[in-house]
C-alpha cells in the first residue's frame, strides 16, 4: 500500500536545492565577514566592524552565480537599500518617541513592500532596507547615522570588490573576467540539447523549463550594467555573439519540442560540441548536421550553421544584447499593482506590529535591548521569495534554535575575542553553501548574528534570539491569514496577466508582417521569462496552507494555456520562416489557446481558415523562405 504523500507546504519546508559546492563565493565568504571584524576590533572600532561584518553577510546571501558586472546591481542595490534604511533608522530612533518611531517603521514597511514586487533585486533591496533600519533604530552606537551608513556600505562594498577581483578556481580560460558569463553561455548550449535528447519523452516539458532558465541566467549574466551601450572588450563581444547564436538553436528546440516527435542522437550532438567550445573558449570543430525532414530539423540545421559561422569568426559584430527593459514606468506599475499593493501592506502591518511590540515589551522590561530582533525578523519572515508561509516560518524557527543551542556550546569553549572572529569567518564562508535551504541558512546566520552581537561586548543572547524569532513567526503567521482590501492572491494574478500580455506580443508580431528576427526573439524570451516568473509563484502559492492555497486554485490551468500558447506560437514562426504558411494544427492549437483565455477573435491577427482540414492555410506575413538546397557537412 502506497503512503500517502506529505502536503506541499511540508514537502517545500523539507526540499533542498542540489548541485556543486559554490567554491569561488565560499572563498569570498571566508574573505568578508571574518576579515572585517577584524579590523575593526583591531582598531579599536569595534561597532562600525560589526555593522560592516553584517552587511557582508547580507551580501553574501545575495552573492548568486553569475557574470561579475551583473553582481554590481545585485549585490550593490541592496546595500545602498541597507545603508539608506541604517541612516533613517538611526536618525529616527535618536530623534522620535516610541509612537511616532513605530509610525514611521510602518511607513517603511509599506514602501519597502511595494518595490519588492517589481522584482528579484527590488524584493532584495526592500529587505535590507527594514533591516537596516530596524538595526538602526535598535542598536546603541555612538557614531552617527552617516558613519554607521559609510560602515554598512564598506562592509557591502568590500565583498563586491572581492566578486570583481578574485577568479573562479579552476576557470582560467581566455579572460577570467568573464568566466561566470562564459559559463552562462555554455550551460545554455547544454539545456538545448538537453531537450533534443527529451524530446517526444516524459521529460521535455521539465527539460523546455530547464532551457528557460537557461536563458534567463545568461541574459542577466550579460546584461549587467555598463558605462557604454557596447561591449567594450572582444571577449565580452564573443560572448555576446554566442549567446546570440543560441537563440535561434533554443527556438527550433522548443519547435521540436512542441511536435512531440522524437529526434535523433545526432541532433543533440553539435549543441553540447557548441557548448564544450564556450567552456573552452576555442572552436567548435566540424558539427554534425542532423535530418532535415521537418520545418523544425531544418531551422535546428540553418542555426547550428550560424553559429558555427559565429564561432569561426571568433568575434561578433555586437549589436547591443537582446535584453530585459524596464523603464521606470514599468517598475512604478509593479510597484502599486496588485502585487505590490498587498504584498506592501502585508510587509507593512507585520514590520510596524513587531516594531510595535517590541517596543511595548523593551519599555515594560519584558523584553530586552536587542528589540530591533523582532522586527528585522519579521522583515525576513513575510518575504515570499523564501517559500511558502508555513515553509518559511517552520525552517526560521527549526533554523534559528538550532543555530543557538549550536552557538552556546560553541561560545563557552571558544576564546573572546579571536574564537568569535574565527566563528564569524567560517560562518561567512558557510552562508553561500547555506542558502540552499532556508532552515540551513538561519541556523548558519544565526551562529554568526549572536557571535557579532557578543564580539560587541554585549553578553550571550540566545535565548532571546529563539524568543524573539518564534514571537515574530507567530505575527506573520497571523499576519500572514488576515484579510487584506483586494482580492487576495494579487501577486500570482500580477505575475499571470505579465505573462498573458507578453504572449500577446510576441503572438502579434509572429503572425503579423514583421520581419526583425531580433525583435522577435527579444519578445519570445520576454514571452518565456515572465511565463517562469508566474510558474514561480503559482507554486510558491499552491505550497501555502489550505487557507491561503484556495485563493490561488486554478491558477495553474492558466499557466498551462499560456504556456502552451506561447509554445505553438514558437512552433508557428519556425514553420514560418520555412514554408510560408501554417497548417491546420497550428492554427487549431491557436484557437483553441485563445478561446480558452478568453481573448476574443479580433484581438489576434489569426489567418482564416476556410475549413478545418483542407488546404494549407497561410499567415498574414510575408517572410517565405526561400529554400536552399540539401546540405551536408562532415561530423
Amino acid at each position: 500500500m502506497p503512503r500517502p504523500a506529505a502536503p506541499l507546504w511540508l514537502a517545500h519546508a523539507l526540499r533542498a536545492q542540489r548541485g556543486p559546492v559554490p567554491w569561488s563565493a565560499v572563498i569570498r565568504g571566508a574573505l568578508a565577514a571574518g576579515p572585517l571584524l577584524l579590523a575593526g576590533v583591531g582598531t579599536g572600532h569595534t561597532a562600525p566592524g560589526v555593522l560592516a561584518a553584517i552587511a557582508a553577510m547580507l551580501a553574501g546571501i545575495n552573492d548568486r552565480p553569475g557574470g561579475r558586472r551583473a553582481s554590481v546591481k545585485r549585490l550593490g542595490v541592496p546595500a545602498l537599500a541597507g545603508a539608506l534604511g541604517l541612516l533613517a533608522g538611526t536618525c529616527a530612533g535618536r530623534g522620535l518617541a516610541a509612537v511616532p518611531l513605530i509610525l514611521v517603521l510602518t511607513l517603511l514597511g509599506l514602501v519597502a513592500g511595494s518595490i519588492s514586487a517589481v522584482g528579484a533585486v527590488a524584493s532584495a533591496a526592500g529587505t535590507q532596507l527594514l533591516v537596516g533600519a530596524a538595526l538602526g533604530a535598535g542598536m546603541p552606537a555612538a557614531e552617527s547615522g552617516w558613519q554607521r551608513a559609510l560602515a554598512f556600505l564598506a562592509g557591502a562594498g568590500w565583498l563586491l570588490v572581492l566578486r570583481l577581483a578574485l577568479p573562479t578556481p579552476g576557470s582560467f580560460t581566455g579572460d577570467f573576467r568573464f568566466d561566470g558569463e562564459r559559463t552562462a553561455v555554455a550551460e545554455v548550449y547544454d539545456a538545448v540539447a538537453a531537450l533534443l535528447d527529451a524530446v517526444g519523452g516524459e521529460q521535455a516539458t521539465a527539460r523546455r523549463a530547464a532551457l528557460t532558465a537557461a536563458l534567463d541566467h545568461a541574459q542577466d549574466a550579460l546584461a549587467g550594467p555598463r558605462l557604454r551601450r557596447y561591449a567594450g572588450s572582444a571577449t565580452e563581444r564573443r560572448l555576446h555573439a554566442r549567446f546570440a547564436a543560441a537563440l535561434p538553436l533554443a527556438e527550433a528546440a522548443t519547435a521540436l519540442f512542441w511536435s512531440g516527435a522524437p529526434v535523433s542522437a545526432r541532433a543533440a550532438e553539435g549543441p553540447r560540441r557548441l557548448a564544450a567550445a564556450v567552456r573552452g573558449n576555442t572552436g567548435p570543430g566540424p558539427l554534425p548536421a542532423p535530418h532535415r525532414s521537418a520545418a523544425a530539423l531544418r531551422a535546428l540545421d540553418e542555426a547550428l550553421l550560424r553559429a558555427a559561422e559565429a564561432f569561426d569568426r571568433g568575434e561578433g559584430a555586437d549589436r547591443g544584447l537582446v535584453g530585459r527593459r524596464r523603464s521606470a514606468r514599468k517598475a512604478l506599475r509593479a510597484a502599486i499593482g496588485t502585487g505590490g499593493r498587498e504584498y506592501g501592506l502585508r510587509v507593512c502591518v507585520c514590520f510596524g506590529a513587531g516594531a510595535a511590540i517590541a517596543q511595548a515589551l523593551h519599555h515594560t522590561r519584558w523584553y530586552g535591548q536587542h528589540w530591533y530582533w523582532l522586527p528585522a525578523t519579521a522583515a525576513f519572515l513575510v518575504k515570499p521569495d523564501l517559500g511558502p508561509l508555513a515553509s518559511r516560518v517552520l525552517c526560521r524557527a527549526a533554523g534559528t534554535v538550532l543555530g543557538a543551542l549550536a552557538f552556546a556550546g560553541l561560545a563557552a569553549l571558544l576564546p573572546r575575542p579571536a574564537g568569535l572572529i574565527a566563528l564569524v569567518t567560517v560562518c561567512g564562508a558557510l552562508v553561500p553553501v547555506a542558502t540552499r535551504h532556508f532552515a540551513a541558512q538561519t541556523a548558519v546566520v544565526t551562529v554568526l548574528v549572536l557571535a557579532l552581537v557578543m564580539a560587541g561586548g554585549e553578553p550571550q543572547a540566545c535565548v532571546s534570539r529563539i524568543g524573539e524569532t518564534l514571537l515574530a513567526c507567530a505575527l506573520v503567521l497571523v499576519v500572514g491569514h488576515l484579510p487584506m482590501p483586494g482580492q487576495r492572491g494579487g501577486r500570482v494574478r500580477a505575475r499571470l496577466a505579465a505573462a498573458g500580455s507578453a504572449a500577446h506580443a510576441y503572438l502579434v508580431h509572429v503572425l503579423g508582417e514583421y520581419d526583425d528576427r531580433a525583435e522577435r526573439w527579444a519578445l519570445r524570451r520576454e514571452a518565456y521569462r515572465t511565463l517562469a516568473e508566474a510558474r514561480t509563484a503559482i507554486a510558491l502559492a499552491a505550497a501555502e496552507l489550505p487557507a491561503l492555497a484556495r485563493h490561488t486554485a486554478g491558477t495553474d490551468a492558466v499557466a498551462d494555456l499560456l504556456e502552451r500558447l506561447v509554445d505553438t506560437t514558437t512552433a508557428c514562426a519556425v514553420h514560418l520562416d520555412d514554408m510560408g504558411w501554417l497548417t491546420p494544427r497550428h492554427v487549431g492549437q491557436l484557437r483553441y489557446a485563445l478561446h480558452e483565455l478568453g481573448f476574443q477573435e479580433t484581438e489576434m491577427p489569426l489567418p482564416a481558415a476556410a475549413q478545418p482540414y483542407g488546404e494549407p492555410l497561410r499567415a498574414t506575413s510575408h517572410r517565405t523562405r526561400h529554400h536552399r538546397p540539401h546540405h551536408s557537412r562532415p561530423s
